[in-house]
């Protein structure tokens, strides 16, 4: 295994063991924002496409043909598919059905079990991919559907449950993905995603853009750009979820140099997609930003880090039976004598 895996929550560094553990806390912050636009309208112009979705498909479907060293790779997608299935096991909920976006090749599948849903419907823009372990058997029986995730196709009020991972970040209109979600759930329907952050291989950003910018003159987007924590909040509340929750994560590996981390990213499908991405890296630039990247990152045993943010969101549809916050002025007890009645028996 060419990747030792470790997970970071804050500043601790913690083993796989985390699994065992019943119950792992996490920082939540609340945010809230104006209501969502009217059925029918834009959140961004049409013409403004960052990735190309058609070139995304095609790495997948190129990834997934090579099923032993897909299989090799999939150590990061299914620790985080494992933390979002954390999440949805905090709802004390049976569901009929949950549909996964981005499936894959069912990260979310090989974590759940019939105590949580009876199906999981498995959505992926590529049919390889999601194909590529059909022969696999779950605990919980399996649909699988090629869908994008920018044109749903379910109905409105028609699903209880949404989930998705490491996939939402390849999508160009993310605020027009959420109201779709949002519009397809039934009424105190939950919404629940794991996508990477801004952070993301920070590392190998910044060596990339040193080695081009001292072989080449200049720089080009290696690294998708990818959300930022404090805009899904916002994204959330807009699209029409309440109860909003947002956390981060990160998981860290360690690969023998900046090349095996390269290569993992490409058998992986999460290469570069972006619209105005340059042709192949040049084998000297390549060369650069490996020495680079050792330089500045290197641990002492010879390996380099590469750091994943992972962003964690959770939403739900509103409902009448959902708890609300009293009205304004109504408690009946004063938090002020209260705390003066303590200090004074103190």
């Amino acid at each position: 295994m060419r990747a030792q895996t470790f997970i970071r929550t804050g500043a601790s560094a913690l083993s796989r063991s985390l699994r065992s553990a019943s119950h792992v806390s996490r920082p939540h912050f609340y945010s809230t924002a104006p209501a969502p636009p009217p059925p029918g309208s834009k959140t961004i112009p049409a013409t403004f496409q960052v990735f190309n979705r058609e070139t995304k498909r095609q790495q997948r479907e190129r990834a997934a043909r090579n099923v032993e060293q897909s299989r090799q790779v999939d150590y990061v997608k299914d620790e985080v598919a494992f933390r979002v299935v954390d999440r949805l096991l905090d709802i004390k909920r049976e569901f009929n059905e949950v549909v996964e976006l981005g499936s894959g090749c069912g990260h979310i599948a090989k974590h759940v079990d019939t105590d949580m849903m009876k199906k999981l419907i498995m959505c992926d823009i590529s049919e390889t991919m999601l194909n590529r372990d059909k022969d696999v058997e779950y605990e919980v029986p399996v649909e699988r559907r090629v869908v994008d995730e920018e044109n749903l196709p379910f109905p409105e009020n028609s699903l209880e449950c949404v989930v998705s991972s490491l996939s939402m970040h390849w999508i160009n209109d993310l605020p027009g993905a959420m109201i779709q979600i949002q519009r397809s759930l039934k009424s105190d329907g939950v919404f629940i995603a794991g996508l990477f952050g801004g952070d993301t291989l920070f590392e190998l950003r910044t060596a990339l853009q040193l080695a081009e910018q001292d072989r080449e003159g200049g720089i080009s987007p290696r690294i998708s750009p990818m959300a930022d924590s404090r805009d899904l909040g916002a994204l959330l509340s807009r699209a029409g979820f309440t109860l909003t929750t947002v956390d981060v994560d990160e998981v860290t590996v360690n690969y023998p140099s900046a090349i095996e981390l390269m290569e993992d990213l490409r058998a992986m499908g999460e290469s570069n997609a972006v619209i105005n991405r340059r042709g192949l890296l040049k084998r000297d630039t390549m060369m650069a930003a490996s020495a680079i990247y050792k330089e500045m990152y290197g641990n002492p045993d010879g390996t380099v880090p590469a750091t994943f943010q992972i962003l964690y969101m959770i939403g739900w549809k509103p409902s009448q039976t959902q708890n609300k916050p009293l009205e304004r002025g109504s408690a009946k007890h004063s938090l002020k004598e209260r705390l003066e009645g303590d200090s004074s028996t103190s």
